[in-house]
């Protein structure tokens, strides 16, 4: 995975080729557009980062916050990892449900999808996914996870 030093999603931005960094951005965008309130955009893990902060939930197993989407411009693709995807098999279906009536090919992992310029993206569909957990349900989630 390809990881940055940069202390703040602009100067990451700053560091991609213009026609990534625009790519980039946009989903970026998007995101902050629909993300519901109390997650937090940070750098982390040498990409950006929507989480839910460590003084709103700070009871986690490695000490740092609850991950709830994060963006890469890698090598060959850009990854978005949606963390609330990837704990719900609902959601998870529905996501892959609704890309293919967008009409769209979904390239996706367990959370991350690879998309390799904007002819790959369904942006209604992201929209409304990223809409789709408030940082309480994330929590409860992880809580349930947590004590299995």
């Amino acid at each position: 995975m390809v990881s940055s030093q940069a202390a703040t999603p602009e100067a990451y931005l700053a560091e991609l080729e213009p026609e990534r960094a625009a790519f980039v951005a946009r989903l970026r965008d998007l995101i902050n557009a629909n993300l519901p309130s109390g997650y937090e955009e940070r750098m982390n893990w040498g990409m950006i980062s929507w989480e839910v902060p460590l003084s709103r939930y700070p009871n986690t197993y490695n000490g740092q916050p609850l991950g709830y989407a994060a963006l890469a411009a890698q090598k060959n693709f850009t990854a978005l990892y949606l963390t609330c995807v990837y704990a719900s098999e609902e959601r998870t279906e529905r996501l892959k449900r609704d890309w293919a009536s967008a009409g769209k090919r979904l390239d996706m992992g367990k959370s991350c999808l690879r998309l390799k310029g904007p002819q790959d993206l369904a942006e209604e569909v992201l929209a409304a996914t990223i809409r789709a957990v408030p940082v309480d349900v994330l929590i409860a989630e992880h809580e349930r996870a947590r004590a299995r």
